[in-house]
């Protein structure tokens, strides 16, 4: 079975989005389930230029041979994760009540894939849908008000998810938290996360996945 995979979006490391995966990933481990950790800090990821050289087939992104700099751009290597990966977790920070820059680059790049899919819809209608695969998604806000705190991160996240044939399943949304000390400052948020991973964790171990975003 491919390893199910925790996208570490922010860029700072050791964060406290990063510290919401890593105690995921304990829980999951608890039953028997390995999570590969997977810090988006630590890959290239050129922006979208909007060429729209990827409406066309085979359509694929000019930005996946190189960036700019020559540096390698990795965007293809993540979305190979994320497709293989039969459960994933989206684990970011808010900032101005959006996703961090590197994850909104990534998320642009995604464009290829709804260029696809508006190629092909129409000679694919009359056949079976592939299964939705579940993701998980964990945004954390240093702010602790806000009605609309993560309402528009969270309808980015649907329609990038959306031609990957996969959506969200079930979500932390945690405010008020500056520092990875303020998670262990409350015990209940911590011990819920973990029980959040040992809970998938056991799912991952009775493979077929069963849930329906």
């Amino acid at each position: 079975m491919t390893q199910p995979v925790a996208l570490l979006c922010s860029p700072r490391p050791e964060g406290v989005s990063d510290t919401l995966a890593r105690l995921f990933a304990e829980g999951a481990a608890e039953a028997g389930a390995d999570i590969r950790l997977v810090p988006l800090r630590d890959y290239p990821v050129a922006p979208c230029i909007g060429c729209g050289a990827c409406a066309d087939p085979p359509h694929m992104c000019i930005l996946s041979r190189a960036t700019g700099t020559g540096a390698q751009d990795q965007a293809e290597e993540l979305f190979a994760l994320l497709t293989a990966a039969p459960l994933v977790l989206l684990a970011s920070p808010i900032y101005f009540y959006a996703l961090p820059a590197r994850f909104k680059a990534l998320i642009d790049r995604g464009q290829r894939f709804w260029a696809a899919r508006a190629h092909t819809r129409k000679a694919c209608a009359a056949l079976p849908q592939p299964p939705i695969k579940p993701v998980l998604v964990g945004l954390v806000a240093g702010r602790p008000r806000g009605n609309q705190l993560f309402s528009g991160s969270l309808l980015t996240l649907k329609y990038f998810l959306a031609p990957l044939d996969a959506g969200i399943c079930e979500t932390r949304l945690l405010r008020g938290l500056e520092k990875p000390a303020d998670i262990y400052r409350r015990p209940a948020v911590r011990n819920d996360l973990i029980a959040w991973g040992r809970d998938w964790g056991r799912r991952l171990a009775a493979q077929p996945v069963d849930a329906n975003p």
